[in-house]
């Protein structure tokens, strides 16, 4: 047999069995959480807050969680792309080639690679010396540390990819260097902007270490940015480290919520950025 069929059948089968072991892996982990959570899945955990005992076995629900994630997840994504946008605008309009961007990106893939929890406790110690208590406030702060690294080399990448004959059209054209990379490159780059925005909010909405020092717990929903709130991931660890079975089926119940979310979000960027993408100059 040809000796190249046989590297190609070779890295097929490992191709096919790498492909498998990802999916399996999924799936698996898919039906021990719905096997284990269904049964306590009910429309009051989405619906209402812990009542009084809810550790304990009584009533109530995680809705507390459920918004306090959206809260602590929507603020860090929001406030991550807008110093995104200010990064990446500065290293493709005035700075590409320059020792501060290429230091940029190195300090941004050096922050990637940083565990959450490590953020957390830089958070928490910041927190001592100023002072002040576990808030909501903190948590978005430490969740924008740890999500912009991730967006802003998302972009950065997609911004790469945008052909360089478009922006030679938009200078021959008169534009600004500013004008070029905001209004002719972020709008090629916009399905890559979108999934960098929605990968980072799933990052953001599924972590529990970073928050677990600064965002606190609470079983009531947040009035204001210094009030403790309550996250997914976090509901799911305390009810977890219960020793009552019905409360620690309630957890996987939670995570039933919690991955719906996520495979919602994955679902969303798949079709927005399907939509934005007739707008893209290939």
């Amino acid at each position: 047999m040809n000796k190249r069929k046989v590297e190609e059948s070779f890295f097929k089968m490992l191709m096919l069995l790498s492909t498998g072991l990802v999916v399996g892996g999924l799936l698996v982990v898919f039906a021990i959480v719905i096997l284990k959570g269904a049964p306590a899945l009910s429309l009051s955990m989405l619906t209402q807050t812990p009542k009084g005992g809810y550790y304990l076995g009584k009533e109530g629900g995680i809705l507390n969680a459920i918004i306090g994630s959206i809260y602590v997840a929507g603020g860090a994504t929001a406030i991550g792309l807008l110093l995104s946008l200010a990064i990446v605008l500065y290293i493709h309009g005035y700075g590409e080639r320059s020792r501060i961007s290429s230091f940029t990106r190195l300090s941004l893939d050096v922050l990637w690679g940083v565990p959450s929890i490590v953020y957390g406790v830089f958070l928490f110690t910041m927190m001592l010396a100023l002072r002040a208590r576990a808030s909501l406030l903190f948590g978005i702060i430490t969740v924008t540390l740890f999500e912009l690294p991730i967006i802003t080399r998302a972009i950065d990448e997609v911004m790469k990819m945008v052909p360089a004959k478009l922006k030679e059209a938009s200078y021959s054209l008169g534009s600004t260097r500013f004008e070029t990379v905001r209004h002719v490159m972020t709008r090629q780059a916009l399905p890559g902007i979108l999934t960098a925005v929605l990968l980072a909010f799933g990052r953001g909405i599924g972590d529990a270490a970073s928050v677990l020092f600064t965002a606190g717990y609470t079983d009531s929903i947040p009035r204001s940015l210094f009030d403790p709130v309550a996250t997914l991931p976090l509901a799911i660890f305390f009810q977890l480290g219960t020793p009552i079975p019905e409360v620690q089926q309630r957890a996987y119940a939670s995570g039933i919520i919690l991955l719906f979310i996520v495979l919602l979000l994955s679902v969303t960027s798949r079709l927005a950025t399907r939509k934005l993408m007739k707008y893209v100059i290939k």
